[in-house]
């Protein structure tokens, strides 16, 4: 706090005295703060690293950006509040979840250690923070696990992180197999149209309803105060009628994190998951489930 209120260019000194306390001298200003003892600061011991992967820092970065936003807040079930991380082959899966959508997506390993596959679960904070300091560089990134921890190697940076002791949902469970019914629509259209249905939407379930069908979509919300909001979309789909409820801020947040000009939307029924995706992209997967309205 205190460096931040200085001007940008300023020299500072610190200098610690004999009674444990701090001076930190500006120009003319002069600030003396408590110091704590050195030995109580935590220590993290880390064992040796059981696996390491190598990749570009840009591609792990993306990773986390694309399914960050699903993990859960504060959830009792303390393994949602996390990012899990999936090794097989030469991959990499990243699977967030709160209970109500999923993000999903995969990149490619330069290289890892052992063929075994890892699974972990990062705490929400350390991803966070991870996204925080990371830059867009195609540099490689050195990532490196045990049993308890996480350890990512940066260019001026080692990030250590503990990892949650839980286990993870089946997440390939919950991906659905068999979904008839594929339309597309303009991404920025059905952002903008969604967004403007959300200003009517109840503020506590935030619901809106999709009618679609033959080269449209309806889009439609309401609230206790009897007020509606109600809108239609031009769609690339030739199936049959399906009328569907979903969160709004759930569809939004999948939205944002596609990165297409149009989206694909696959469903089945009613009353089961739909699935957000680019075109023909089976490797990152946005899963909302179906609210009843």
């Amino acid at each position: 706090d205190i460096t931040r209120a200085l001007p940008e260019e300023a020299e500072i000194s610190i200098l610690l005295e004999d009674n444990g306390k701090a001076i930190i001298r500006s120009g003319r200003s002069r600030f003396t703060v408590q110091t704590l003892p050195v030995d109580d600061f935590p220590k993290i011991e880390t064992e040796q690293w059981n696996q390491t992967w190598k990749l570009p820092g840009i591609e792990f970065k993306n990773a986390l950006s694309r399914t960050a936003f699903a993990m859960a807040q504060q959830d009792v079930r303390f393994y949602l509040n996390g990012l899990l991380l999936v090794s097989t082959d030469e991959k990499l899966k990243t699977v967030a979840t709160d209970g109500h959508r999923l993000a999903k997506t995969e990149t490619l390993l330069t290289s890892r250690t052992t063929d075994a596959e890892i699974q972990a679960i990062v705490p929400r904070k350390a991803i966070t923070e991870l996204m925080r300091i990371m830059d867009d560089s195609d540099k490689e990134i050195t990532v490196s696990f045990n049993p308890n921890h996480m350890r990512v190697e940066l260019d001026s940076v080692i990030f250590t992180s503990k990892l949650i002791d839980g286990r993870f949902p089946d997440y390939e469970k919950v991906i659905p197999k068999n979904q008839d019914k594929s339309l597309l629509i303009n991404r920025h259209d059905l952002q903008s149209t969604l967004s403007r249905a959300a200003i009517l939407t109840n503020e506590k379930f935030r619901g809106v309803r999709l009618i679609i069908s033959k080269e449209k979509m309806s889009v439609s919300a309401n609230n206790p105060d009897q007020e509606e909001a109600f809108d239609e979309i031009k769609i690339e789909y030739s199936g049959d009628d399906v009328e569907i409820g979903f969160n709004v801020g759930y569809m939004l947040e999948a939205l944002n994190a596609i990165n297409s000009e149009k989206v694909e939307m696959l469903l089945s029924d009613s009353n089961s998951s739909g699935t957000l995706r680019a075109p023909g992209d089976d490797e990152t997967v946005y899963i909302v489930m179906p609210m009843r309205l």
